[in-house]
């Protein structure tokens, strides 16, 4: 074997072994968003205190993937093709974190509301919403390790579902607060939620991006399909700590 297929092997090597550390973080994060919308539904406060601690499981993983990423970076000297995958691996586990955040927060928010009255129906719209986010995560993570840029489009397509879901809810949140003032606390919470949701699908969106550009070269050039977005350019990275 001669040096450079020696160092390609080697390269392969590592990079299969950063890629299963990737899909072991994707699966996490779908867990924490499935069990986060379900502790919101039954108003579980304990399952919601393990979405929030196994967050620094998945906080840890990324960092150790940027670890593994920057020394295969440093040692096997990739050539422009490989390059692009290892920061493709990086960004994908950068989205994957934020997303770990956002099913962290909605947890933080469904303790708070376990000491308010239930807003009808609110816990199963939320858990549709989540449930197709998580769908679109995982075909964007299956797209990736497929290398399927046709399914990774299907789910940068599908991110105008979960933004109107997000508009639905925002209006239906309204109508609750405008009906019973007491509601307004609840609801708040909820639309944060409801926003937090709609941030997963953006960044799920985000990853699937990366595979198409892994795939083909190019970053899509046509800007991606939105609802009309009710108001909520605010913070909603959720309450803190």
């Amino acid at each position: 074997m001669n040096r450079d297929k020696h160092i390609s092997s080697a390269f392969d090597r590592d990079l299969e072994t950063i890629q299963a550390q990737l899909v072991k973080m994707g699966g996490m994060v779908e867990a924490a968003i499935a069990d986060a919308s379900n502790a919101l539904e039954n108003r579980d406060e304990e399952l919601a205190d393990e979405v929030r601690r196994r967050d620094k499981q998945i906080d840890a993983l990324e960092a150790q993937i940027n670890e593994d990423a920057a020394r295969l970076i440093a040692l096997r000297a990739p050539t422009a093709t490989d390059l692009r995958m290892v920061l493709a691996v990086m960004k994908i586990a950068a989205s994957l974190e934020r997303v770990g955040d956002f099913a962290k927060n909605m947890a933080k928010r469904s303790n708070v509301l376990v000491q308010m009255p239930a807003i009808e129906g609110s816990g199963l719209a939320l858990r549709r919403m989540s449930q197709a986010v998580s769908k679109m995560l995982q075909d964007a993570l299956d797209s990736y390790i497929r290398r399927d840029a046709e399914l990774a489009e299907d789910v940068r397509q599908r991110d105008l579902e979960v933004d109107q879901m997000y508009n639905a809810l925002f209006r239906e949140f309204l109508t609750h607060m405008m009906e019973d003032p007491r509601n307004i606390t609840a609801c708040m919470h909820l639309h944060f939620i409801a926003k937090n949701t709609e941030r997963m699908g953006d960044h799920a969106t985000s990853i699937a991006e990366q595979v198409i550009y892994l795939v083909t070269g190019d970053l899509p050039d046509d800007t991606r399909p939105k609802a009309n977005s009710v108001p909520g350019n605010v913070d909603v990275t959720g309450i803190e700590g």
